[in-house]
């Protein structure tokens, strides 16, 4: 990558972009992301490409951006997270973001680089809920990545799993997110949230998912992933909804 990459219009961007790109990566990325367009650019190159055009004219860069490829897309959020605008604004563009995920790994890269989120935690986790009731897989995971990454908190833990609850029983991206949040918070606040499985409302498929990412951690002792699979429900429970994975 050139050392100061100045954005000077979509198509020197994107030549830039697939200077980066190793097919042998594309190939490997491709059997972890169905569904998505992929040129094959590490992640690291991608950051220190967004932060180059955050440094310049980036408002350009997002009027002209399209999400072609996934890393096209990556871009954009990166840059988004960068750039050093105002929260408001911020906010906004996240917005206009939700929309464009198509798949897992455009989503999850929000997690590291939405941090102004932290700016106004109120209206940020009103956001969220907003996604969240969207409804739709992507923008669902969303929702839950990011409330998981800003706000798993000793007073925030209650409305997270208000929002788990509230999560729509649809999609395997979405109730893989729930089930990876849930997970992360039994290792943060294992009483709180082993009290919150007792009595949760989640579906079958992501209750007993939550229970097999608990006993996946490392950080959780041999005793307690006892308990857990004891937990397991059992086809007396409600049938499964979802695919396995």
């Amino acid at each position: 990558m050139q050392k100061n990459f100045v954005y000077a219009g979509y198509p020197d961007f994107l030549r830039e972009l697939r200077s980066l790109a190793e097919e042998p990566y594309a190939q490997f990325q491709r059997r972890l992301v169905p569904g998505e367009k992929i040129l094959g650019v590490r992640m690291p190159k991608l950051r220190a490409l967004a932060k180059q055009i955050a440094k310049g004219d980036w408002r350009r860069f997002l009027a002209d951006a399209r999400d072609d490829t996934l890393e096209e897309t990556m871009v954009q959020s990166l840059v988004i997270g960068g750039a050093g605008m105002e929260y408001r604004e911020a906010l906004a563009r996240a917005a206009e973001f939700v929309p464009k995920i198509k798949s897992w790994a455009a989503c999850d890269v929000c997690a590291s680089s939405f941090r102004f989120l932290k700016q106004n935690p109120e209206r940020s986790f009103a956001f969220l809920e907003k996604c969240l009731a969207g409804g739709s897989e992507f923008s669902v995971r969303f929702a839950v990545t990011l409330m998981a990454a800003f706000f798993m908190s000793d007073g925030c833990l209650a409305r997270l799993f208000a929002a788990f609850d509230r999560a729509p029983c649809g999609g395997y991206y979405a109730k893989m997110a729930v089930a990876w949040a849930v997970s992360s918070c039994f290792v943060k606040y294992p009483e709180r949230t082993a009290a919150y499985l007792r009595r949760c409302r989640l579906d079958d498929w992501t209750y007993n998912k939550s229970l097999q990412k608990i006993v996946e951690s490392r950080r959780v002792d041999r005793r307690t992933k006892e308990t857990i699979r004891s937990m397991k429900r059992t086809n007396r429970h409600k049938k499964e909804c979802g695919k396995e994975g």
